[in-house]
């Protein structure tokens, strides 16, 4: 027998209905491996000036933070970015 669960909370998502990245594509936010140099920074940038005027930005920048997402660009933020503000 499985315990009961408790239902999924939504609201915890909301955030991502106003999303500026919702009708975009990944791509965007998640540049190809292997990308380098000047060319991933300008991808990188592409992303963040979306980020810029996204209502949802704090919402996730720390969604991205408080689960560790490894990947893209999450609230204007590279992995790197993220890494060094949730280190204490």
């Amino acid at each position: 027998m499985s315990p009961d669960l408790p239902p999924p909370r939504v609201d915890h998502w909301e955030w991502q209905r106003s999303a500026r990245c919702r009708s975009m594509a990944s791509s965007v936010f998640f540049p190809p491996e292997g990308l380098r140099g000047p060319t991933l920074r300008y991808s990188e940038q592409a992303a963040k000036a979306v980020c810029s005027l996204c209502p949802a930005l704090t919402e996730c920048r720390r969604y991205a933070i408080d689960v560790q997402e490894p990947h893209g660009i999450w609230g204007g933020l590279t992995p790197a970015e993220r890494s060094a503000l949730a280190e204490p």
